[in-house]
């Protein structure tokens, strides 16, 4: 597994098995809002360190994450 997750596979395991965090409905709904705030300081700091692609990755594996809560 890359240190950098590429996939949202890669993704969700470390932010459940390697962070311990739970995606829930509004941990998902928060990310998702803060993410696209452009005007968000940690946005801008989050950007800044990891380039506005992975930023879209990020964004889109946390719309993934509430698609399939959703679902």
């Amino acid at each position: 597994m890359a240190i950098v997750p590429s996939t949202y596979d890669e993704w969700e395991h470390c932010i459940t098995v390697k962070c311990g965090i739970e995606l829930t409905p509004d941990y998902v709904a928060k990310r998702i809002a803060g993410l696209e705030d452009q005007s968000d300081f940690y946005t801008r700091k989050f950007i800044d360190l990891w380039g506005a692609e992975h930023h879209e990755k990020t964004l889109g594996w946390f719309r993934e994450a509430k698609r399939r809560l959703e679902a």
